[in-house]
């Protein structure tokens, strides 16, 4: 975060001086301090981040395929004359420990067409899906799989 925060410094300044380095540094320090002190940010927040940065990116991949994935199913659904979706609410739980993990989980099922997270209470999950056939394997889907490893790999500090 304070690579990015002073890049970000010289970047808006548009030149490199060493004036403007020195400022940029003290006030980038400034910031850091203020985020560890007051918004419970940490050097080892900091690390975890960089080491899940890959697992994060092959998520959004995953995210992407799957969203494809999601809407030629939703296509065929629609184009079928007759095909008759048969909509249905789906409940789960989920062994996710973190808040976080959870809130991606839910995104990530709105976020895929056909089906929206309803509500998540604790570990249970309430997902209205366009048809029943979507409403399968929600509980061990390929992001449960991905935030499960995801907070092991974040666990371990």
């Amino acid at each position: 975060m304070f690579i990015l925060i002073f890049a970000v410094w010289l970047i808006l300044n548009g030149k490199i001086t060493l004036e403007i380095c020195v400022i940029g540094l003290l006030l980038t320090a400034a910031l850091f301090f203020f985020l560890c002190r007051f918004m419970d940010y940490s050097v080892e927040a900091e690390i975890t981040v960089f080491r899940l940065t890959p697992m994060m990116v092959r998520y959004l991949w995953v995210l992407v395929q799957e969203i494809v994935k999601a809407n030629i199913v939703v296509l065929g659904i629609i184009l079928s004359p007759d095909q008759e979706p048969e909509p249905a609410l789906a409940y789960f739980d989920t062994d996710l420990k973190s808040d976080m993990a959870r809130a991606v989980l839910a995104d990530s099922i709105t976020l895929t067409p056909g089906t929206i997270t309803v509500s998540v209470e604790s570990n249970t999950f309430c997902v209205h899906c366009l048809d029943r056939k979507l409403a399968e394997g929600l509980d061990d889907s390929v992001f449960v799989r991905l935030l499960r490893e995801m907070e092991a790999k974040g666990a371990k500090r």
